[in-house]
């Protein structure tokens, strides 16, 4: 693949340019090699002669996770005997589903995590520490070690959990920056208190998050976010967004304004309901056609998560499009009462709560037929003095209560992290 990492600093009139080239590539390419593209093409009647422009995307139908789910193989695009990596998908609303990659699309894999750490800040000088894993079929902590290996950076591969190994190979390494769910960082904040560790003399200068929202749209950090900075206020928090399915990355540099498109990589829409574009200022579902992937190439992909999308110049100098933290996924959404909610929100609140020590959202159907929320709260304060207080802070942030249930931080972690799970679960979705 040709590496054209100055293209983000391009006008975006010659970014648009240059992602409608790829476009006629990658449309001609899905017309060879997908059989579920092609007979797509054929079905709607599909003159791709006439498909010059990103606007002229609209024409095309889009593609669902459904699709993925139901006909899997028929997005692949090689022989097996291509095929050198298999991963697969978090399940997030439904089964996983499997994603095959070529020597190729590893290579490609590799230079998005090094135009991400770039992005961010990164350099051949820094050494990462790797806080998630590199096996249970995950694609992101491969793609993370490639990336700093192809930047010429240090990497010690610890993997998730365990603070004590945490901190001791800070000690003993001196890495410079993370890779890590934020709300880990809580637990190792947590840790070096209770051990006397100084954390904010430590060697980390810089921790790159993933899977949890740190800013509010405005670019102001949420509750999580300030919660950490508040105790640990010397590592920039900067926030990385990426998918299995799209293979890509929008990573935030240092101005901390939204995550940076990579226009080599990946062409963005943002949709409605109906699969037009939204407005501007408008939050809408982020929809990906990749460039340049050859074993499982997507076209129009909706991912299910809400974003909103900023165009305006970047202090940095890139003129790419950015993104906002996740609002939500839109098969998550909750009509509550008359109030429409994504779970970030939920979140919010419970991490700004003293005594909450873990916490996991239900959203059922009731005997209405309408939507409930059940919270399942891990705290060792089990009072209805302290459930009222919770029900109180929710109604004066989203002007309604959820039901709140008391059980154990033990019991709560098990439900969180069920055995074939490789992320946290904090949303059960039993409609």
């Amino acid at each position: 693949m040709q590496k054209q990492g100055d293209i983000q600093f391009k006008s975006p009139e010659e970014i648009k340019r240059y992602q409608e080239m790829r476009l006629a590539e990658e449309l001609t390419y899905l017309n060879g090699h997908s059989s579920f593209y092609r007979q797509m093409f054929r079905e709607e009647k599909i003159d791709l002669a006439r498909i010059r422009t990103i606007e002229d995307l609209q024409h095309l139908p889009v593609t669902t996770k459904t699709d993925l789910q139901l006909r899997n193989e028929e997005f692949i695009c090689v022989d097996q005997r291509e095929v050198i990596d298999y991963v697969t998908t978090s399940g997030t609303l439904g089964d996983p589903v499997t994603f095959v990659l070529t020597s190729g699309d590893l290579d490609r894999l590799s230079y998005n995590e090094y135009l991400s750490f770039t992005t961010a800040g990164c350099g051949a000088e820094d050494i990462m520490q790797l806080m998630t894993t590199l096996d249970r079929r995950f694609m992101a902590g491969l793609a993370y070690y490639m990336g700093a290996r192809e930047m010429g950076a240090g990497v010690v591969r610890v993997g998730n959990g365990i603070p004590e190994l945490q901190w001791d190979t800070i000690r003993r390494i001196q890495p410079t920056f993370c890779m890590v769910v934020p709300s880990f960082l809580i637990k190792l904040i947590e840790y070096a208190e209770e051990h006397g560790i100084d954390y904010n003399a430590s060697s980390i200068r810089k921790a790159i998050c993933i899977g949890e929202a740190l800013r509010n749209p405005d670019f102001t950090l949420n509750t999580l976010g300030q919660r950490i900075h508040d105790k640990w206020h010397v590592p920039t928090l900067q926030s990385t967004y990426a998918s299995t399915e799209m293979q890509s990355s929008f990573t935030e540099c240092e101005a901390c304004r939204g995550g940076h498109l990579q226009p080599e990589l990946i062409i963005v829409e943002f949709l409605d309901d109906d699969n037009r574009p939204v407005a501007k200022g408008e939050p809408g579902e982020v929809t990906i056609t990749t460039l340049g992937v050859r074993g499982m190439p997507l076209l129009r992909f909706k991912t299910g998560d809400i974003c909103y999308h900023y165009h305006e110049p970047c202090s940095c100098g890139r003129n790419t499009t950015r993104l906002s933290s996740v609002l939500g996924r839109k098969g998550q959404m909750i009509k509550y009462k008359g109030t429409t909610l994504y779970p970030p929100a939920l979140y919010d609140i419970l991490d700004n709560i003293s005594g909450v020590k873990n916490y996991v959202v239900e959203v059922y159907t009731n005997d209405l037929g309408t939507d409930d929320i059940l919270i399942r709260v891990g705290s060792e304060i089990q009072t209805e003095g302290f459930a009222k207080q919770i029900k109180d802070l929710f109604r004066s942030k989203v002007r309604v209560a959820p039901t709140i249930q008391f059980a154990s931080p033990d019991y709560i972690a098990k439900i969180q992290m069920p055995q074939m799970s490789r992320k946290a679960i904090k949303f059960v979705d039993l409609r």
